[in-house]
């Protein structure tokens, strides 16, 4: 297994909405295994693909319940609002107060292609949400309002997080 060094804001690929998965389930573990491990080595509670530079529908997750993965993920449920810190693991060492509907519900399909569905409130929810975001080129910054956004981005580019195109 390989720790893979995650991508930070400013790198294109998280930018671009990932395509569809059609590996096979080898390749598709080994992939899976070395997420994990790189999650869980962050350590993070979610990390999609694109994060580590793999522009591939597929993300992991573990809120404390034990890991799972879901390939090509559609949220396809929200209900409720929930208003919580958030952080990202490719916007390291910033959180923001980021309103998302409390409940979310997904479908997708595991490494074998079989069809599975995840939902719930509050963690689990959010971390739906986030990772298909990142799936879909879409950071949490894009979920802070445009006050909000224009002090994130000031105090990352005074931290120095990111690629110089971004600063």
């Amino acid at each position: 297994m390989a720790i893979y060094p995650i991508r930070t804001f400013g790198d294109p690929v998280l930018r671009t909405s990932a395509v569809a998965v059609s590996d096979d389930a080898d390749s598709l573990q080994r992939l899976v295994d070395d997420m994990l491990e790189t999650m869980y080595e962050a350590p993070g509670v979610g990390l999609a693909a694109p994060q580590i530079g793999i522009s591939k529908r597929i993300f992991v997750a573990d809120i404390g319940e034990g890991p799972f993965t879901m390939v090509n993920p559609e949220i396809v449920e929200v209900s409720g609002s929930w208003t919580f810190d958030e952080g990202c693991l490719s916007v390291p060492g910033y959180y923001w107060s980021i309103k998302r509907p409390g409940y979310a519900k997904a479908r997708g399909f595991d490494i074998h292609g079989d069809p599975v569905e995840f939902e719930g409130d509050e963690l689990m929810g959010r971390v739906l949400q986030h990772e298909i975001d990142h799936l879909n080129g879409m950071l949490l910054l894009e979920r802070l309002s445009r006050r909000e956004k224009r002090q994130a981005m000031r105090e990352i580019r005074e931290g120095s997080l990111g690629s110089a195109e971004y600063r």
